[in-house]
């Protein structure tokens, strides 16, 4: 019965707690009303106070929100006009799609595109379009290239020899006119080469309008059009050749207009409207089938969506060997002479390869320094490849204030940067861009400044630039779905810097006053959102948050080098070296900058002295245990990832597959990390410690030491006595920089043994030594490696030399060209 009560009661108090409510009611009304309006009134202030904080909090989450996608407020980087077709004519075009094997368009936002395609005509042929490593070409890459007005790429697809050229030639008001010249071979193979189709075609972006000129009903003889950047203009297919020859090749003609739903899906678009149906009729030989474009269903929108855009696509089937041109004609380029194509495009495509060979000899001398033909070959086409990887790229990227919080678009902008490989990361890379800067810039400084203004322009409202450019469908269809966003708060390696301070002596001055406020804003954001636990020190945000039971060393993206191995168990405490080698670098440029504007100057001074500051650094930084500089933070020396069997999710469900789980044997601590390798050289790659400096002995024989960082093909990225050397990291993420061989770090090693083989002090023998033996195992391996793959890699194995990763990689693997000249 008590339960019953409890249940029917409230508990056993029967009806006793309506009264206690009435005494209650009837006391506050003997109070009087003013109690009452007082009460009410204490809690209206209330719920306004914690309404305004709400407010508050949620404005200044807004305020961060807007700061962080909005532009920075200084004037641009980049002029407006400065980059279009009657301020810079002669960049306006270019091979600006490094992702398509060969393909032009302007710096413009919504550019007419132009581009070719081929396609094998037998079993196991390929549509051959975007740089893929999957395709298996054994070789491609542009082996001249000025950058501005010339360019020839030699394309090898199995027994398929393309070289593929184009000239320009500026005037008018709209970048002027230019050609191209594709010749196709085919390697004997004692039987009929297979059917060749090559595909030219032109497409628009959402502006602009183009129409056909059919010969025949079936041969796109030209394309007319007219956008609002290039005015009217006319493309022309001419009728391919014979090899050196006037004569007129027979082919079979396929034409094919199309709605476009972007630019990313052309290539779908193609393959979808291939047919087996069409026959090849060459007078006297036998009947073939190929694959043909069917224009049938031209005009229909495609799979992706509503068109945007119109393609117009010709395409040529023929026996190799053949000569095709293309020419694009300016209708403001009134009176600009004969047409580029014939004999008058051999002679400029001569002409030009001439102009470029003198003046790549003029600049980087590699002949008087007696490098024989084919080795200079080689760095002719490092050069060009680099050249050739120049992308101009608009749109909005993805931005993430906050971990976890929904991505938000930033503000349309535009990029003109090179790219490090076409293949795989065929779009801008913050740290990258500075080690490419350094070769581009002895090439053409006044490209190199404007490359280094455009990423400026990148800067966010506080100062913050996003660590990897991805504007545009094009550059989005190749970058998988979790890198899209990038994260407030992770920076990047200043190495724009770099190249700056080699600009620095003859950059104009209105160059640099557009440049400062950026510069300071952006060093000012470092300072402030990248400060370490203790005065003059550093730390990178951003250390993955991957699940720590599957990772043997949280990555730390952030500083470029990724798996590169810091405190097991990341915290608030760490101090890193790098990053504090980069904010002394960076203080050291400012300085500059400031006081060649007359702007002040003392803080960048007084922060390049505490930062280079040997006693600090070795206080912060030097491991008497390891015999070398190193990170410091919350570390276990005994990490390793081990093999486990999960436990079945229930009874009778499968055996799950084995998997590398964490384990820690040992409790983490405070301490330096024990990890010797590139980040131990911090302090002299950038030349941070005197040439009297007591610690560059143990430095140089670190470097020295086979145990360690030396092999024959350049210095390994992490001693090969390294608990981490070679480690995996998870289960599916194979060693990146635990020990490869990369040649941005080794050219930082050359260009500062060199410094310190020139300084009068106790160590100069010793670096002249080491300096001469790098370079020659550096150049000799990296030289060996192009010449038996056809490529420049990501990075070398440290045991046989062999290129590894992706290639080609053009990027900062181009800097073999400033090593073998010696330019530093």
């Amino acid at each position: 019965m008590a339960g019953e009560r409890r249940r029917r009661g409230g508990g056993g108090n029967g009806g006793r707690e309506r009264p206690r409510r009435d005494k209650e009611r009837d006391r506050q009304q003997q109070q009087g009303p003013g109690r009452g309006r007082t009460a009410a009134a204490a809690a209206l202030t209330v719920a306004v106070t914690v309404a305004l904080a709400l407010a508050a909090a949620e404005w200044k989450r807004w305020s961060e929100t807007s700061q962080f996608v909005s532009p920075h407020p200084a004037p641009p980087a980049v002029p407006p006009g400065s980059t279009g077709p009657l301020a810079s004519p002669e960049r306006f075009w270019g091979t600006y799609r490094p992702h398509v094997y060969f393909g032009m368009k302007t710096r413009s936002p919504r550019s007419l595109v132009t581009g070719l395609m081929w396609l094998e005509q037998r079993e196991g042929g390929g549509l051959r379009h975007t740089c893929e490593q999957s395709d298996g070409l054994s070789r491609y890459g542009w082996v001249m290239h000025d950058g501005q007005r010339f360019g020839t790429q030699e394309i090898r697809d199995g027994r398929l020899l393309l070289t593929t050229e184009f000239l320009k030639r500026p005037g008018g008001a709209h970048g002027g006119d230019w050609s191209w010249r594709v010749t196709a071979r085919h390697e004997d193979s004692g039987g009929p080469a297979p059917l060749l189709s090559l595909f030219f075609y032109a497409a628009t972006d959402g502006q602009g309008q183009l129409q056909p000129r059919l010969e025949n009903g079936t041969r796109l003889a030209a394309v007319t059009g007219t956008t609002e950047e290039l005015g009217s203009f006319t493309l022309t297919f001419l009728h391919p050749t014979a090899p050196g020859g006037h004569q007129h090749k027979f082919a079979s003609y396929n034409y094919l207009e199309a709605a476009l739903p972007g630019l990313q899906g052309l290539t779908e678009l193609v393959r979808s409207r291939l047919s087996g149906r069409f026959l090849f009729s060459a007078p006297g030989r036998p009947r073939r089938r190929f694959f043909g474009v069917d224009g049938s269903g031209g005009g229909r929108p495609g799979p992706e969506g509503p068109p945007r855009g119109q393609l117009l696509l010709h395409q040529v089937t023929l026996e190799p060997p053949a000569v095709l041109e293309v020419t694009f004609e300016s209708g403001s380029a009134v009176g600009a002479g004969e047409r580029l194509a014939g004999a008058a495009l051999t002679a400029g495509l001569a002409e030009r390869a001439a102009a470029f060979e003198r003046r790549f000899e003029e600049i980087f001398s590699l002949s008087r320094r007696g490098f024989p033909a084919p080795q200079r070959r080689f760095a002719q086409a490092a050069l060009s490849e680099l050249l050739g990887g120049l992308g101009y790229f608009h749109g909005q990227p993805l931005l993430q204030a906050v971990p976890g919080e929904r991505p938000v678009p930033g503000p349309e902008t535009g990029l003109l940067t090179a790219v490090p490989s076409r293949s795989f990361f065929p779009r801008g890379f913050l740290w990258d861009e500075g080690f490419h800067q350094l070769l581009l810039s002895r090439w053409d400084p006044e490209l190199s400044r404007e490359v280094i203004a455009h990423w400026l322009d990148l800067m966010t409202a506080d100062g913050w630039i996003p660590r990897e450019q991805i504007l545009g469908e094009e550059a989005l269809a190749k970058v998988p779905a979790e890198f899209v966003a990038q994260r407030g708060g992770t920076a990047n390696p200043p190495t724009l810097l770099l190249a700056l301070e080699r600009l620095l002596p003859d950059a104009p001055q209105p160059y640099l006053s557009r440049l400062f406020p950026r510069l300071r804003s952006w060093y000012d954001w470092f300072n402030r959102t990248q400060a370490g636990p203790l005065p003059h020190t550093f730390r990178w945000r951003g250390r993955d948050a991957d699940d720590p039971r599957r990772v043997l060393n949280a990555k730390t993206l952030a500083s470029g080098l990724d798996d590169y191995p810091r405190a097991s168990h990341p915290s608030a405490d760490e101090r890193h070296l790098d990053l504090r080698c980069w904010m002394a670098l960076a203080s050291r440029v400012l300085e500059a900058v400031a006081e060649r504007l007359g702007e002040p100057s003392d803080g960048y001074r007084a922060a390049r002295r505490a930062l280079a500051d040997e006693r600090l650094l070795e206080q912060h930084h030097w491991a008497p245990e390891l015999g070398a500089f190193a990170d410091y933070g919350n570390h276990s020396a005994a990490v390793s990832l081990r093999w486990s069997r999960p436990v079945p999710a229930a009874p009778g469900e499968p055996q799950p597959e084995p998997r590398l789980e964490r384990e820690v044997r040992e409790a983490p601590r405070p301490r330096f990390v024990d990890a010797l390798g590139y980040v131990s050289l911090f302090p002299l790659l950038l030349q941070l410690l005197p040439p009297e400096s007591p610690r560059l002995p143990a430095l140089l024989g670190a470097m020295r030491s086979e145990r360690q960082l030396w092999t024959p093909f350049g210095l390994r990225s992490l001693a090969a006595d390294s608990p981490f050397y070679q480690r995996r990291n998870t289960q599916h993420d194979p060693p990146y920089w635990r020990g490869a061989v990369w040649i941005n770090v080794n050219y930082l090693a050359l260009r500062a043994l060199q410094g310190y083989a020139r300084a009068p002090g106790p160590h100069r023998e010793a670096a002249a030594r080491l300096y001469r033996e790098l370079r020659d195992n550096l150049v000799s391996n990296v030289y060996r490696q192009f010449s038996d793959s056809g490529f420049l890699w990501e990075s070398y194995s440290d045991s046989t030399g062999r290129g590894q990763g992706c290639r080609p990689f053009a990027g900062w693997s181009a800097l073999v060209v400033l090593v073998m000249a010696e330019d530093y």
